[in-house]
């Protein structure tokens, strides 16, 4: 792997930031009442960084010099997302930022939760490992995998907020001596090597400029014999690049789920073995004949439910529900109430949905592609 440049770490800028734009939101038990106190200077600020990359800048006109100048600064272009992303995340979507597939009769929570508990089941992950959970989000796979597996964990991540919810609900569940959360990079993990039993990352790493070079961090920080296990998004080898239509779908994928750079499965697996690892499993969870694809609440089909508790949230994720929150967002808006680029954030989110709905039903995409790999001793 070709070197290149990591963006300088700064966690007292990172965290003045934080405060500034976030305040005391992250104590909130609602995630859309903690949406309406953000900061609105602070709000802009991140707006301006992170759609720079992105207005005026169409699937049509994209360049190679406009994927590299994302690539360049994938660190800063991942916080401000989170920074403005996390809220609506948690109220659309639930404390677990990732898809998964649905079985028979089974409620939404219900699969996320067995999709986090397949991963560590595949890992074999069992009581007192010491465990890294790379770009853990607000902590809703953590918590999980720590009471299905009695490991403990650490969750790495790069956004102050997101860590400052995560270990308030782990301290909520009484998981505070099983789970800690730190700041970094994953790009460039501060811990020393050779320091996890295991190490896991659900449908993260793919905002990384470079999987062989989160992957390769990775290797460092797991003991030798040590399992890595991550659920990875990538395109499929159905992707063309000079196909419009393909890159219009990758492109709002990007945009609406702050990735610089995502690639195929054939670089995916390429990446890993490059690493340094010794790949035991690999398979695109997608293909699996399931009857409810992974995509159904996004595509909104109340016909696909396993549950009728589930209606809220189908609600909130179907076209019309998002749609909903558009308008809403963009009144409170003008009154003043919430900050400015609330319902362009919002407005971005929905489109990437749309974008993973029509990548999934063409075989474009995967949110899901598994890989359990391991060190040599």
């Amino acid at each position: 792997m070709a070197p290149m440049a990591l963006e300088t770490e700064d966690h007292s800028r990172d965290a003045s930031f934080n405060k500034a734009m976030h305040g005391k939101s992250a104590d909130e038990r609602s995630s859309f009442i903690a949406m309406l106190k953000k900061d609105p200077q602070a709000q802009k600020a991140a707006v301006d960084e992170y759609f720079k990359h992105w207005d005026n800048k169409s699937a049509e006109s994209e360049t190679l010099e406009t994927r590299e100048a994302r690539r360049a600064e994938y660190a800063t272009l991942t916080r401000h997302y989170y920074n403005l992303a996390t809220d609506l995340y948690e109220y659309g979507w639930g404390g677990s930022f990732h898809f998964c597939r649905f079985a028979y009769g089974e409620g939404f929570y219900q699969a996320i939760a067995r999709h986090e508990h397949y991963l560590a089941h595949m890992m074999g992950l069992r009581d007192g490992m010491k465990v890294l959970d790379v770009g853990c989000g607000v902590g809703g796979p953590a918590r999980e995998i720590a009471k299905f597996s009695g490991v403990n964990i650490v969750g790495l991540n790069n956004n102050d907020y997101q860590i400052e919810r995560a270990t308030k609900y782990a301290r909520k569940e009484g998981l505070s001596d099983q789970l800690s959360f730190t700041k970094g990079d994953f790009m460039q993990i501060s811990f020393p090597s050779n320091s996890f039993d295991a190490v896991y990352a659900i449908e993260a790493t793919v905002h990384a400029p470079s999987l062989e070079g989160v992957y390769s961090q990775i290797f460092r920080v797991l003991k030798p014999g040590g399992v890595f296990g991550v659920y990875e998004w990538l395109m499929t080898e159905n992707y063309d690049n000079e196909n419009p239509r393909h890159r219009e779908i990758r492109l709002g994928i990007e945009q609406g789920d702050g990735i610089s750079n995502m690639v195929k499965i054939s670089e995916g697996l390429q990446a890993i073995k490059a690493a340094g690892f010794i790949l035991e499993v690999h398979e695109d969870l997608a293909d699996r004949p399931d009857k409810r694809p992974w995509y159904y609440p996004l595509a909104g089909d109340f016909s696909m439910m396993g549950s009728i508790w589930d209606i809220p949230s189908i609600a909130r994720m179907h076209r019309y529900g998002r749609g909903a929150v558009h308008i809403l967002v963009g009144i409170l808006e003008k009154l003043g109430i919430a900050s400015q680029g609330t319902q362009k954030t919002a407005g971005s989110l929905a489109q990437a949905a749309d974008c993973l709905v029509a990548g999934g039903k063409e075989k474009l995409f995967t949110p899901m592609y598994l890989m359990i790999a391991r060190k040599p001793e």
